[in-house]
């Protein structure tokens, strides 16, 4: 089945993709981890290469553009939008800064580059032919994220003026590790449609870690999968780990792009409560 623009509302995560300078080496690494098969580079668009998991596109893959060999490899996620131009100007009145401006590509959508008030870089995307993930939920496909900051006020403003957000505090309840966790949920049409993560980065995250997204993709088996990022030069940042929403890892790969795998299959413990913010 065929993503289509409805599948994807103002401000919803629909679609993921990541520079790197060895392309090759990055196909391989998360076809091993992930399971992914990928399409034909595209040479009209910078070689990008789409990623595919159940032959259905899940992510994409590029080399840096020209004079870019410095930029860091790191995973971007896009938000959809109903007018990339109108969201690039939310986006300015609400403290951001756009790294790249609105532009078509081609006839596949329109798209811009974003940076919020704490730092993380954001892609926004308002889709014509490509409608972004054909597949999410699922092993081998975007799950997830969570905006890691350590101004969880700006960030939290930020997101609210951009896109319409409904925000909930996750209650850390009677589980220790969590006491004095601070994390909000942003939903799109109630509390039951939760669409991203807020995280405020504490002493755990070194100083140099600046403020970013986080990804989450399914794996069948979240112990299996480190294991074989650990075996092909990946490194682990935390976990593995239980959870009410599955046993998940956050890793980063052998060029350094950080992401998280989770199995879903496998929840532990009650649901944590969210509260209006």
């Amino acid at each position: 089945m065929r993503c289509t623009m409805t599948d994807f509302p103002e401000g919803a995560p629909c679609w993921a993709d990541a520079m790197f300078k060895d392309v090759e080496g990055a196909k391989s690494f998360y076809g091993e981890v992930l399971g992914w098969t990928f399409g034909e580079s595209s040479s009209e668009y910078g070689n990008y290469t789409q990623a595919y998991s159940d032959g259905k596109a899940v992510a994409a893959v590029v080399p840096p553009m020209p004079g870019g060999d410095d930029t860091p490899s790191a995973w971007c996620l896009y938000f959809a939008s109903r007018d990339v131009s109108r969201t690039a100007e939310k986006i300015k009145a609400a403290g951001g800064t756009l790294i790249m401006e609105p532009m078509q590509v081609g006839p596949f959508g329109s798209m811009t580059l974003a940076k919020e008030p704490s730092g993380a870089v954001f892609g926004v995307w308002q889709a014509a032919e490509h409608t972004g993930f054909e597949k999410t939920a699922g092993p081998g496909s975007y799950c997830w994220a969570e905006v890691f900051t350590r101004e969880p006020g700006k960030a939290d403003a930020f997101l609210g003026a951009v896109f319409p957000y409904a925000a909930q505090k996750m209650e850390s309840g009677d589980d220790p590790g969590a006491q004095g966790m601070d994390y909000k949920v942003f939903s799109l049409g109630g509390r039951d449609n939760p669409v991203l993560g807020r995280m405020k980065m504490g002493d755990e995250f070194p100083a140099e870690v600046p403020s970013c997204i986080q990804i989450y993709f399914g794996v069948e088996n979240c112990d299996d999968a480190v294991a074989k990022a650990r075996q092909l030069g990946g490194r682990l940042h935390f976990g593995p780990t239980d959870s009410p929403f599955g046993r998940f890892a956050a890793l980063a790969d052998p060029q350094g792009a950080s992401f998280a795998v989770i199995d879903m299959s496998t929840t532990v413990g009650a649901m944590p409560q969210v509260t209006d913010a």
